[in-house]
């Protein structure tokens, strides 16, 4: 009775004209705090009106039209399991479901008044501390019921470990919007990345006409943006999302005259935020924290001598001057060429005589490769020197930890299979990148996880391609709060780890999941379908070492979208939820 008066006086006024539109609806369904999605309400509406074929409805209609969004059966029947009366639950036995359902067993009887006072819309059922039917249909469709730890939301690790610890969200060819051929070149690109909490983004620079840098994909069709106005927008978003470290790859193709510009937009443009010397020391053992490094902007490129080179030079001016860089080119049988460079393939023999190369060792030295770097940009790199990668065993007796390197796909899927400890030596010790392979045109992605599994920092995804790869770079990076720093897990950081993802052995704690499938809600149309309706089903599938990998799918649900969608399993006669059994392993 008191639900029915609480619902009368909120959408009365509304039918003083007898009836209402589909736009009125849905205002009067926002009104009542009901989540919903558009394209089922209208199905919903159209199913209505279609009937007397009006365009409107009256207030009996839009309690029917109510019913169907919000009352799911599937909710009403775990409600009465708890609710002697059917009508209500008591403080006592919402308790009693928050242990049983939701498995809170810590403060249940503080968070069980929480749920009444922020949930319950009728004021007499709330103040007998008391949830009825339309109190827990708002807290099961809110936040505070989703699988995910809503503690996780919020910053909760502990940011004081040094900048390789940690897995950082990472964005590659940041500047495109599209493919990496023709597609267009967009300041969005930077924009949206960080509001999503990336801290990596890539910045392609190249000589431009006027003295002024541009950003674009080398050597292709995409079009170009100015290296300024690129600087202009991180430096308005660049903590809109996450007050930790931003760190800017540059793919520098710039002449040293440029090069010296880029540094002056830099240094004006960002100004405090950008970091240009070291947090104490100058002689650097460490690398510094995300939390010591807040709010600050780090530059990643290739840098001439020490940083403690560059801290004796403060002060002076180094207009003009450059320095060079010799590199020592090697070819092994996976190297992807160029980062930068699509439409390179390698021929068929070359592929087969690759093939028999142990992936660890690389190929006779080519030749000494020759770079210019401008002084002025140079000394703007401080824990983020970019170095060419050898092998494992070279970086483990010459790079200094302030160095990082860059894999290309191919030849650190091969080191992930073939040297697996090693590589989760490497990463523990030094920030490794992974871009993708040139070929990938349709700016593709890999799939992360398997570089995640060796504790590679920034594994670069192209943010603007959809698909499973993001999904998973999504789901990992909303933890600690979506800052975009994720501590990696204790073998991942020790530097006396033996542990190789394709042989887990004593770091294995193996555990049964069981997941129990209950429902579907508003699904969207199936645009394969001439009716409309969607063949439905649910699909778990684990991601991690390959040991944890798994996929299981429940039972199709025929021509059923709009609605809700049961996905039950019959059993001599008896409807059960369908469950999932699934062996994982947790590390």
């Amino acid at each position: 009775m008191e639900e029915n008066r609480w619902f009368l006086n909120i959408i009365q006024d509304e039918f003083m004209n007898g009836k209402i539109d589909l736009d009125s609806t849905m205002k009067l369904l926002e009104k009542l705090h009901v989540t919903f999605d558009v394209a089922h309400v209208k199905h919903v509406f159209k199913k209505t009106v279609d009937k007397r074929k009006v365009h409107t409805i009256n207030i009996e209609d839009f309690r029917a039209i109510y019913r169907t969004i919000v009352h799911r059966t599937e909710f009403h029947e775990l409600f009465c399991a708890y609710s002697p009366n059917r009508k209500i639950l008591a403080d006592t036995e919402l308790i009693e479901f928050l242990k049983k359902e939701q498995f809170q067993t810590e403060d249940s009887e503080i968070r069980a008044l929480e749920i009444i006072l922020k949930y319950e819309p009728v004021e007499e059922v709330r103040k007998r501390r008391q949830l009825s039917f339309e109190g827990f249909i708002r807290y099961m469709s809110s936040e505070d019921s989703s699988i995910f730890k809503k503690d996780h939301r919020t910053v909760y690790q502990d940011m004081n470990h040094p900048l390789c610890d940690y897995f950082i969200s990472s964005s590659h060819n940041t500047y495109l919007i599209s493919d990496q051929l023709i597609g267009p070149s967009d300041l969005f690109g930077y924009i949206s990345a960080l509001l999503k909490g990336c801290r990596c983004l890539e910045i392609d620079c190249w000589d431009g006409s006027n003295n002024e840098p541009v950003v674009y994909h080398g050597h292709t069709l995409t079009s170009k943006i100015s290296f300024c106005s690129v600087i202009h927008v991180i430096d308005k978003y660049a903590f809109a999302a996450s007050e930790y470290p931003v760190i800017l790859s540059l793919e520098n193709h710039c002449s040293p005259k440029q090069q010296e510009i880029m540094a002056e937009h830099l240094e004006n443009i960002l100004g405090d935020k950008l970091l240009t010397s070291t947090i104490g020391d100058s002689v650097v053992t460490q690398l510094p924290s995300p939390e010591a490094l807040k709010f600050k902007i780090l530059v990643k490129n290739k840098k001439v001598g020490t940083i403690e080179e560059t801290m004796l030079r403060k002060g002076q001016d180094s207009h003009g001057e450059t320095g060079e860089i010799f590199e020592e080119e090697y070819t092994s049988e996976e190297d992807e060429t160029d980062e930068k460079a699509p439409l390179q393939q390698k021929s068929d023999s070359s592929k087969r005589k690759s093939e028999n190369r142990p992936s660890s060792l690389p190929r006779k030295k080519a030749k000494m490769k020759k770079i210019k770097i401008a002084i002025e940009l140079s000394d703007l790199v401080i824990y983020t020197k970019s170095e060419k990668f050898v092998s494992f065993e070279h970086s483990l007796a010459n790079q200094k930890c302030y160095e990082n390197n860059s894999i290309g796909e191919v030849k650190a899927r091969k080191f992930v299979k073939h040297s697996g400890n090693e590589f989760v030596s490497h990463t523990s010790r030094f920030i490794t990148r992974i871009y993708p392979k040139g070929t990938r045109a349709n700016s593709s992605n890999y799939n992360p996880q398997e570089f995640w599994n060796v504790g590679c920092q920034m594994v670069a995804l192209n943010f603007q391609t959809p698909g499973v790869q993001m999904e998973l770079q999504n789901g990992k990076f909303l933890d600690n709060g979506g800052c975009g720093y994720i501590l990696k897990p204790e073998f991942l950081r020790n530097r006396s780890s033996t542990f190789n993802p394709y042989n887990v052995g004593r770091y294995s704690k193996p555990m049964s999941l069981s997941i129990r499938l209950i429902s579907g809600h508003q699904l969207p149309p199936s645009n394969l379908s001439k009716t409309n309706k969607a063949d439905p089903l649910v699909q778990i599938e684990i991601y991690g070492v390959p040991d944890d990998q798994v996929k299981r799918k429940s039972s199709v649900i025929k021509s059923n979208g709009y609605c809700n969608v049961p996905l039950f399993s019959k059993n001599g006669g008896k409807l059960e939820p369908a469950s999932l059994f699934v062996y994982v392993w947790y590390y």
